[in-house]
């Protein structure tokens, strides 16, 4: 049997405040990402605590053929993209079919929703910006590599990284690329990010507007 770490977001969310240096961190000027739609919550509370500036960054999952749940790469709104290669052997993908359905996801799907619920608006400016970027659990972790790449890519002055929970395996890759890795608990055969909560409701566009209003 798993065992549960929070009882919800608020919960989580409490708990890696309280790993998070905030003292220090309200030094600076901190622009808080949202590297998911589930995990808005979470950012954008800790955007409000460390009076910084708050946006959330698009991606797209890119799967394996007959199997909707095995990610294969992720696509970000600024068509950073990152591929599990272990994977892609496995399956033996040609890697061309990768970037062209990256560049479909992105040109329908990613354009699709910077159009609704961004107005058509540019990611916020992450040039020489102190960046954090928040998800409520890693599950590959290839989601979090593409948003830190983004950031990397925008040129960030730091990034870095806070999640409640992670598998271990994670860790190290994350650490490698990001400034600061922050975490509640790392499991060692992570199941999914579910599976850590009592309660995890899976949210819509339209409760992450009413969040921010």
């Amino acid at each position: 049997m798993i065992d549960k770490i929070f009882k919800d977001r608020d919960d989580a969310y409490k708990q890696l405040y309280d790993k998070l240096p905030i003292a220090s961190m309200k030094m600076y000027n901190w622009i808080v990402i949202a590297t998911s739609l589930n995990s808005v919550p979470i950012a954008y509370k800790l955007s409000k605590d460390l009076e910084g500036r708050f946006d959330f960054l698009f991606t797209q999952k890119i799967t394996a053929a007959h199997n909707s749940e095995c990610e294969i790469a992720i696509i970000s709104e600024t068509q950073e993209i990152v591929i599990h290669e272990e994977l892609l052997r496995s399956f033996e993908i040609d890697i061309d079919d990768i970037y062209q359905e990256a560049k479909q996801k992105y040109n329908k799907d990613i354009q699709e929703m910077i159009l609704k619920y961004r107005d058509g608006k540019k990611l916020i400016n992450m040039q020489d910006a102190n960046v954090l970027l928040i998800d409520e659990g890693l599950n590959t972790g290839l989601t979090m590599m593409a948003c830190i790449k983004t950031a990397i890519g925008q040129k960030a002055k730091s990034i870095a990284v806070a999640v409640p929970v992670l598998p271990e395996v994670t860790i190290d890759d994350v650490d490698s690329i990001a400034d600061d890795l922050y975490y509640v608990k790392s499991v060692p055969h992570f199941v999914a990010i579910d599976s850590y909560y009592e309660n995890l409701e899976n949210l819509s566009y339209k409760d992450i507007k009413k969040i921010m209003e």
